[in-house]
């Protein structure tokens, strides 16, 4: 017979073996809730499944791990009648440091307080519960009632009423009538999806909503009790405006002479002698003229009264052309220090940014040009006390917490405290009394494209295929000619001995390279490189294993191509090539798409190429869509004076690069065409450039 040893806590066990550890408290759960009792015992929607992790030491034959443990569970309650009721489950043995689990049955009584607890029992010794010495019991309580619906009510958006609008934070306050709900879960519809938490359970929620968009919204919400149950959902739809007007809007498009700016909205701004009007516009934004400033003590604007409140949620833009970045210098301000707020140019250490600055704290980002035009735009959010900054329409630098306070000070365009006066053209100012979001800021700033040709390619005649508009034709070098159907040819499906017949890419006609010669281009450059431009065509390559590469775009300077598109076989890929300069072997900024050559099947693709100026990008995109891969940075695009080449480009040797496939549909735009437009080039008519 085996000796038995009594230990102090008066568990006994076999001599020789060690009995199995106390189940800490921190390793018991119930439905992965912790163990806890009293005030912050768990709730649960079901009768749950009790965890714990037991230890068995390790011995000199074996380690803790190769121990065998089961697990004793033992649970009990009171009934109605006030008789105590217990349960026992005793778990297979499992490895020591393993999870051991009870389901607990289903008699388990609802709205009850159950305690339980546990120990381990390794087949020849027991440790002691988990309750005892410095342990505890644990108890939870099966909740078997969903809560209530919550009710919704805001009086910044009424229920199916519309409402002021885009940019303005509104409050909804959801509330159910069932004591235990610890949160709410809810979801507008077009976002965001989040859960507000409640400090003490039962009592109402609000939520804070910044609309984006106007139109019909949504907000669904869902009451959620310590349990974790979950009510139904209640719908509150509500309909939202747009975005109301600037508070204070300058155009500055005034009459040559003129000593004030009308406004669009507020006061008109009295101009100091160092302010003329009447100068040039940025292209495709609608404004017809600006102010230039030139940067002296008088070079500034003022209605003489403040725009904005700096305590609260405002933004301020203007469209701008510095003269010079080598200083810095105010577009718009109102006040200083602590109080005030300032949009500008500032001389960084790494070169010059945009600056907006709220309460000596700083945004800055973007590159600023001389002679170039950027829309600027900063905002301060009260609501996030966040002050944040757009340079064409894209979000820039680190949103920056402020804590402004309210200035009397006049609004100053041009002027700023410590800054230099403006020296360069201004247009468009304006001053917002709420939040300005990011379509919104990405909208003010776009730069409707133009259209500066269009070759459908669809007839030829004295060697040259005609733009749409009458503009510059496409003239055709040797092995280049306009394919189209013959006349009178059959139509397979009327007649079943008609010879097969080859279709054009778009419309009735495509450019048929050789390959060896053949090519067409203007007599003039068509895209400016130097600044935004949008260019696309549809080809088909006639390989199916091109023996070398094949450009189908490119426009020259004098020693290389400014930008050339061109398939290499030996990436199997559609390229973009950018040299950063002018001259033979210069650097190359190289963006592609993958993609296997036609070997002339199929509909062709759609190639466009974009440069935006303003954010300093390239994007190659193939069939309307352009990956990370085929997006690039590319600074200060450089200005080529050759012409449009169509099916060749620059190579070491001169000419080259000779396409072999067909061509149709090249457009040109001055302008970056937005993604969503892109897929609306190479079909046979001119996108929409609104």
């Amino acid at each position: 017979m085996a000796a038995v040893v009594t230990v102090t806590s008066g568990t006994a066990h076999a001599a020789g073996n060690l009995p199995p550890k106390q189940p800490l408290v921190q390793d018991l759960q119930a439905d992965n809730k912790p163990c806890a009792t009293g005030d912050d015992k768990a709730y649960v929607s079901g009768p749950p499944t009790l965890a714990a992790v037991l230890y068995d030491p390790e011995e000199d034959d074996r380690p803790a791990e190769g121990n065998m443990v089961k697990g004793e569970f033992e649970a009990w309650w009171t009934d109605s009648a006030g008789a105590e009721q217990r349960r026992t489950y005793t778990t297979f043995a499992t490895p020591s440091g393993s999870s051991q689990r009870w389901w607990m049955p289903e008699d388990v009584p609802a709205n009850t307080v159950v305690s339980w607890r546990v120990r381990a029992n390794d087949g020849k010794a027991t440790s002691p519960w988990s309750s005892e010495g410095g342990g505890s019991v644990c108890e939870f309580v099966y909740d078997d009632t969903s809560p209530a619906k919550p009710s919704v009510t805001s009086s910044d958006y009424p229920e199916e009423q519309s409402h002021d609008g885009v940019g303005v934070y509104g409050g909804f306050t959801v509330d159910s009538a069932s004591p235990d709900v610890v949160e709410y879960r809810y979801g507008f519809l077009h976002g965001p999806y989040a859960t507000v938490r409640l400090a003490e359970p039962g009592g109402p929620a609000t939520i804070r909503y910044l609309p984006q968009t106007s139109g019909t919204d949504r907000l669904e919400v869902r009451a959620i009790d310590r349990s974790g149950r979950t009510s139904g959902t209640v719908d509150y739809t509500f309909f939202v405006t747009s975005g109301h007007a600037p508070v204070a809007q300058w155009k500055l498009a005034d009459p040559a002479g003129a000593t004030s700016a009308a406004a669009e909205t507020g006061t008109a701004a009295r101009a100091g002698s160092g302010v003329t009007f009447a100068g040039a516009a940025p292209d495709g934004t609608g404004l017809t003229t600006t102010a230039h400033l030139d940067g002296g003590d008088q070079a500034f604007l003022t209605p003489d009264a403040p725009a904005v409140d700096t305590h609260g949620t405002f933004a301020v833009s203007a469209w701008v052309r510095p003269e010079r970045t080598d200083r810095d210098m105010a577009v718009v301000s109102q006040g200083a220090g602590s109080t005030g707020a300032g949009l500008g140019l500032r001389r960084g250490d790494e070169g010059p940014v945009w600056s907006f600055t709220v309460a000596g704290q700083e945004v800055s980002g973007g590159a600023p040009e001389t002679g170039e035009w950027a829309h600027v735009l900063g905002l301060y959010d009260a609501e996030t006390g966040l002050a944040q900054l757009y340079v064409n329409g894209h979000e820039t630098g680190t949103k920056t917490k402020a804590e402004p306070t309210r200035t009397a000070d006049a609004f100053r365009i041009g002027q700023g405290p410590g800054l230099s006066a403006w020296q360069g053209d201004l247009g468009d100012v304006r001053a917002y009394d709420r939040v300005v979001v990011p379509d919104e800021a990405t909208e003010l700033a776009y730069r409707k494209p133009k259209s500066l040709g269009h070759w459908s390619l669809e007839t030829a005649s004295d060697g040259a295929s005609p733009e749409r508009s009458g503009r510059a034709p496409l003239k055709l070098g040797t092995g280049a000619t306009v394919y189209r159907v013959p006349d009178g040819s059959c139509l397979p499906e009327l007649d079943p001995d008609c010879p097969a017949v080859s279709y054009p890419l778009v419309g009735d006609g495509h450019l048929q390279l050789d390959g060896e010669t053949g090519y067409a281009a203007t007599e003039q450059p068509v895209v400016d490189t130097s600044d935004s431009f949008t260019i696309g065509a549809v080809v088909r390559l006639a390989d199916a294993e091109p023996a070398h590469p094949m450009t189908v775009l490119s426009q020259a300077g004098e020693h290389t191509d400014a930008f050339k598109v061109r398939y290499q076989p030996s990436e199997h890929a559609w390229q973009l090539v950018m040299p950063v300069k002018d001259e033979q072997g210069a650097a190359e900024t190289v963006v592609s798409q993958l993609e296997s050559a036609d070997g002339g099947e199929g509909r062709g693709h759609r190639l466009a190429v974009v440069y935006d100026d303003a954010t300093d990008q390239v994007r190659l995109y193939l069939d309307g869509i352009a990956g990370a891969s085929a997006t690039a940075d590319f600074a200060d695009g450089w200005h080529s004076s050759g012409p449009l080449q169509v099916g060749r480009g620059h190579t070491a040797d001169g000419w080259g690069e000779y396409l072999h496939g067909d061509v149709d549909e090249v457009q040109a735009l001055s302008g970056a065409l937005r993604d969503s437009d892109i897929p609306l080039l190479g079909w046979g008519t001119d996108p929409c450039l609104c």
